[in-house]
């Protein structure tokens, strides 16, 4: 199946998850998968939230992001995510991304299973 992201339309999130500032996307769902392009402004972010029900893939395309996760047992990291690099939130793990740069961020990301 092939999604031409340029044919969906752009929604703009704003707080998305509690994050701050907007998120700006475009997503389709294909079955029990979400598949969106994303971009987070300076300053933005998606607020921290869980993934009780589903894993998100997150690959960086534009930018330098900051990402904080924290598994099961409440135990937090924190990476950063360039042009190239990806992140896998499992099934019962928690995550944010932020963007703390002068530049946007672009990624696609893929939620399954939720």
């Amino acid at each position: 199946m092939k999604i031409d992201f340029k044919e969906l339309d752009l929604k703009i999130l704003p707080n998305f998850k509690g994050g701050e500032k907007e998120y700006r996307a475009k997503m389709i769902y294909v079955d029990k998968q979400k598949i969106m392009k994303g971009l987070l402004i300076p300053g933005a972010s998606i607020g921290f939230h869980k993934h009780d029900a589903s894993s998100e893939v997150m690959f960086i395309t534009k930018g330098c992001a900051k990402y904080i996760c924290e598994d099961e047992k409440g135990n937090k990291s924190i990476e950063i995510l360039t042009k190239g690099e990806c992140h896998i939130c499992k099934n019962g793990h928690s995550h944010t991304l932020i963007n703390e740069t002068d530049e946007d961020i672009e990624f696609y990301a893929v939620v399954t299973n939720f």
